[in-house]
């Protein structure tokens, strides 16, 4: 209870110091009422004053290239971001890394509330196809930045903000189409503020595309819909959004050699008769999943200097992907037990004296959850002092299970026969004190106390099936504090220390035992503001204690496995500018350089445990690179090179020569063209994105895995290394029109 305490006690002392500056400070000495959205969400994000490192995103920043892929996709450019996607073409299931940290550590809440995967704790934006039109904001802290909503960050935050309040009645449409078969279709529409009060606004979208790879289709739908009303002091959003997909599985990869001769293949569903032919690919190989969301947010000031905020959230998801387990394939390529009848749960067959204990099938592996969360914040703001002490609880359910759907042999099996499940419960709270405090007018402090605690059980049987059992009670104080100076109007220099600590996800815990990992984070850097060029510079060192790195290898559903590590670090320099050099000439280059080490890290070779010293953190390049350069020579036109530059990385932790991913440059072009005619239409905008216009034959991702044979040579283990890719398409490209009325 002593770490609470701490932070009652910091809040206490915060508001006592606040009723002292009231007594001596008028309300109209203060700044008018900020804008009710920004208080609603400034618990969460970082300002220029704080000594954090950011990067923010206007949406309407993305409007020219949002035509129909992910949000990573088009967060591609910022500093130290790596992204990838399954089906090449940035449509489907698409990844994110930051600073060589992966999905899972990147924590995302969207308007405060937690989007992470509470078991896997990852994001999964093929769930909210086209969300980033209903987004106003973006917001992207490397490194741990501010406590925050949900699983602690490790690598980034990335705080969305969903569409604000539109004074005037609008309907859009926008529509686009490209390469592979892509088509999306977009309706989004408000009413404007009814009587000053009231607004309704919302979205529909569709997204079809073939993919890159071999039968990576997507089908994708979403939806928006927001009511808020709002006056001087009071903002109050009801909100719903979520969306369905259904995408054919493309996260097998292929080894090097299909690479070099076949690099759109796609093993998926392969099906082989009894000689092992290839005789075919299974047609319903896919993913099917949907999620809805439900918000509600309530903002009130009380005054020019107390604010408040109350979030609540409701999440449902449902879903399953099916899969053809073809009996020979996984016999003699795979080697796994998806074909047997003990792994199916069903009694052997005996006919004609033979015993039947195989079976292809067709098995559909299901996941339906369910997510509520609660948040709060009691804001104070002044010239001088800003202080916020919030929290949040969320409570999760998930039920995993797998259903047999055909099978050659069936059995005793019933319809839809079950042959694993389990349910899983996991329990989140934290509470956290902020402060930032001006000294004089060149420094400002800053202060930030949290407590989180986890509770996680599971039990049942996971597909096999074997057993699980988790019950794992965790706390985690995390302090941050931090300094700024301002050596000019222009000029900021900062300094900060953060302490991160979170938990093993659920694919750690069925791989092993893991342990809890720890990150003390510091932070210097320099932001520099004119009205032509913008400059930020920043250094940092995040030492970690039992960090859990990817390994390289997968699971069966295509996730990363991961391992303690032990101690290791990351060390780098981020630099990013906007550079007016011209009336129409804008550059906007970002470069991260980087050094990502396992300190001591074991590795069972040839069935030995060796020592291998200091190795290279997987999937962390040490140089990545970004470059917009766009001329516009009128208001209604531009035209930008986008480039991105990614160096070599290992995709395993014990610098094998095979898991090196080869570096890689690309370049997008960006044409857009907005007309305003004097009519019902308000203003049209025309786009065009080629991206990889030099036909760049590259991977952005991959696998690394190794395995012991035994069975060669009689008493000798041998390692063997084994490694696949996911090829990313040549030049492709995507144009579409939106029409405002």
């Amino acid at each position: 209870m002593k770490l609470p305490c701490i932070l009652w006690s910091l809040l206490l002392g915060t508001t006592s110091l606040i009723a002292q500056q009231q007594q001596q400070l008028t309300d109209s000495l203060i700044n008018p009422l900020i804008s009710l959205e920004e208080v609603s969400v400034s618990g969460l994000r970082v300002n220029e004053n704080q000594p954090l490192t950011f990067s923010e995103v206007q949406t309407e920043a993305l409007k020219e290239r949002n035509l129909g892929q992910d949000l990573p996709i088009l967060l591609n450019f910022l500093p130290g971001v790596v992204t990838t996607s399954d089906a090449g073409a940035g449509i489907g299931y698409t990844g994110i890394r930051v600073r060589g940290s992966d999905a899972s550590r990147v924590n995302v809440t969207i308007n405060g509330i937690p989007f992470n995967d509470s078991e896997s704790q990852g994001t999964f934006w093929v769930n909210l196809p086209d969300f980033t039109s209903s987004v106003d904001n973006i917001q992207l802290n490397r490194g741990v930045g501010t406590s925050t909503n949900g699983a602690g960050a490790f690598g980034a935050s990335l705080n969305l903000i969903t569409q604000g309040v539109s004074d005037q009645a609008f309907a859009e449409i926008a529509s686009s189409l490209g390469s592979f078969n892509t088509f999306k279709n977009t309706i989004k529409f408000s009413t404007g503020l009814l009587n000053e009060r009231f607004e309704l606004s919302g979205r529909v979208a569709t997204i079809a595309s073939d993919g890159y790879i071999d039968r990576a289709s997507s089908d994708l739908k979403s939806y928006f819909f927001q009511g808020l009303y709002k006056d001087q002091n009071t903002l109050i959003k009801a909100l719903t959004f979520g969306g369905s997909e259904i995408t054919y599985q493309s996260w097998y990869g292929i080894d090097s050699g299909t690479l070099a001769t076949n690099r759109t293949y796609n093993k998926a569903g392969e099906m082989y008769d009894s000689s092992g032919v290839l005789t075919g690919h299974y047609d319903n190989q896919v993913d099917n999943y949907k999620q809805d969301h439900f918000q509600f947010h309530w903002t009130q000031q009380y005054n020019s200097f107390w604010s408040s905020t109350i979030g609540l959230n409701y999440t449902y998801g449902r879903g399953y992907y099916e899969e053809y387990n073809d009996l020979w394939a996984t016999q003699n390529i795979a080697f796994g037990d998806e074909v047997n009848f003990d792994y199916l749960q069903i009694t052997p067959l005996v006919s004609g004296g033979t015993t039947i204990d195989t079976t292809e099938n067709i098995s559909r592996k299901w996941l339906d959850n369910n997510f509520y969360v609660g948040t709060f914040s009691l804001n104070y703001d002044s010239n001088q002092t800003n202080a916020v002490f919030g929290g949040s609880y969320s409570t999760y359910n998930g039920a995993h299970f797998g259903n047999l759907i055909w099978a050659q042999y069936a059995s005793n099996a019933a319809p839809n026969h079950r042959f694993y499940e389990s349910n899983a419960d996991k329990k989140d709270f934290n509470v956290y004190s902020k402060v930032t405090q001006r000294l004089g007018t060149a420094w400002t402090v800053y202060a930030d106390l949290q407590y989180r605690m986890v509770a996680y059980n599971s039990r049942g049987t996971v597909k096999g099936p074997e057993p699980i059992a988790i019950d794992d009670t965790l706390s985690f104080f995390n302090p941050k504090a931090g300094i700024t100076y301002r050596a000019s109007e222009a000029s900021r220099l900062y300094l900060s220390y953060a302490k991160a600590q979170r938990e093993p996800n659920r694919s750690d815990y069925e791989n092993g035992t893991p342990k809890s990992e720890s990150l003390n984070d510091f932070e210097a850097g320099w932001r520099f503001k004119e009205e032509k060029v913008q400059l930020q510079a920043n250094l940092y060192y995040m030492d970690y204690e039992n960090q859990l790195v990817l390994t390289g290898a997968l699971d069966a559903v295509g996730e990363p496995i991961r391992t303690n590590s032990g101690a290791s670090y990351r060390f780098g320099l981020e630099i990013e500018a906007a550079i007016q050099f011209a009336e129409q000439w804008v550059w906007q280059p970002n470069l991260a350089v980087s050094s990502n080490k396992n300190k001591d890290f074991y590795f069972k070779r040839d069935g030995l445990l060796q020592n291998l010293g200091t190795t290279n953190i997987s999937y962390s390049p040490s140089i990545v690179g970004a470059s917009n350069l766009v001329y516009a020579p009128s208001t209604v036109f531009r035209i930008a090179l986008l480039s991105k530059y990614v160096g070599e990385q290992y995709m395993g932790n014990i610098d094998a020569d095979l898991s090196k991913l080869e570096a890689y440059l690309t370049n997008d072009i960006n044409i857009s063209y907005v007309w305003t005619p004097n009519s019902w239409i308000k203003e049209a905008q025309f786009s065009l994105l080629v991206n990889n216009i030099f036909n760049e034959l590259y991977t952005s991702n991959g696998y690394f895995y190794t395995f012991d044979d035994d069975y060669s040579v009689s008493g000798v283990v041998t390692t063997i290394e084994g490694v696949g890719y996911y090829p990313q398409a040549g030049t492709n490209f995507l144009m579409g029109a939106t029409f405002r009325f």
